[in-house]
């Protein structure tokens, strides 16, 4: 049995539709009607909550790898208490999805110093582990996609840093390598970029060519930025995500690394690839 937390999310789902039929699921969610959809023959959907311990140790009763996705970084708590259940239900090995910027000694936002805590936490415990470290997911210009639509116009902060941003489905691939076969991936962090560094402005343009319709790029002030983070984050987090975007406008997050093409035996997904598979979201 493999469990999946964070099923509904970006990965998880992603996870969810590689491994359905393949091996036992178990989906572990907040609100098991968001996550009917991806139930079947061999996926069971069971309700939980990382700050209900209970909760967690009927979820991991008889389950042998698990993918544990957190995303609260105001507390360490729910790493915490994972962590614990697992241990307790004797989880044979835990696939933690973190982020590449624990690794650059410069970045001490909130975000990633609660990252490095959860990786250390889960070193600490005893468990088989592996840690994987993607940058910023390609998926994140969904949120685009309205003033693309109506405006013909992305609005964004530090238009010209480069990033390696990652497509989700190759973090998903890998994700899925390591649940099934944990012997070839234990005591490893892997660094998940994509094939080359793309700034925002050129996103823009990408997105452009395989819409065949101009767009326009509109640089955001960082207190521009703020305030929009500021509509559905709490402050301490929409901080962390301006003092991280600091670091991508100083060069840190320009770096490809070659280890996602290593394990997937083929090049990383790149922005234009992705941009094409996601045409009719972005489209008017």
């Amino acid at each position: 049995m493999i469990l999946l937390t964070g099923a509904t999310g970006t990965v998880g789902r992603l996870v969810t539709r590689r491994l359905a039929g393949a091996v036992p699921l178990r989906l572990l969610t907040r609100d098991p009607g968001r996550a009917a959809g991806q139930a079947g023959p061999r996926v069971e959907v069971v309700g939980g909550d990382f700050a209900d311990r209970p909760s967690l140790d009927r979820a991991l009763t008889g389950v042998r790898s698990a993918l544990l996705v957190t995303a609260d970084p105001l507390t360490q708590a729910h790493d915490e208490h994972f962590v614990a259940a697992a241990r307790a239900a004797g989880v044979r090995h835990v696939v933690k999805l973190s982020a590449l910027a624990v690794t650059d000694p410069g970045a001490r936002d909130l975000i990633t110093t609660w990252q490095r805590g959860n990786e250390q936490l889960l070193l600490g415990s005893g468990l088989s582990w592996t840690l994987l470290r993607p940058r910023a997911f390609m998926t994140n210009t969904l949120g685009w996609a309205r003033s693309v639509r109506e405006e013909g116009v992305v609005r964004a902060q530090n238009g010209t840093a480069a990033n390696a941003t990652v497509d989700p489905r190759d973090i998903a691939e890998v994700a899925a390598r390591a649940l099934l076969n944990p012997d070839a991936h234990a005591g490893r962090a892997h660094a998940l970029t994509g094939p080359e560094a793309v700034s925002a402005v050129r996103q823009t343009e990408i997105l452009g060519e395989v819409l065949h319709r101009p767009l326009r790029f509109v640089e955001l002030t960082e207190d521009e930025a703020r305030r929009r983070l500021l509509v559905r984050l709490p402050a301490p987090v929409a901080d962390a995500l301006v003092e991280s975007a600091r670091r991508g406008r100083a060069g840190a997050k320009t770096r490809v690394d070659p280890t996602m093409e290593q394990l997937l035996g083929r090049p990383a997904g790149g922005y234009r690839e992705w941009a094409r598979d996601h045409v009719p979201v972005f489209r008017a």
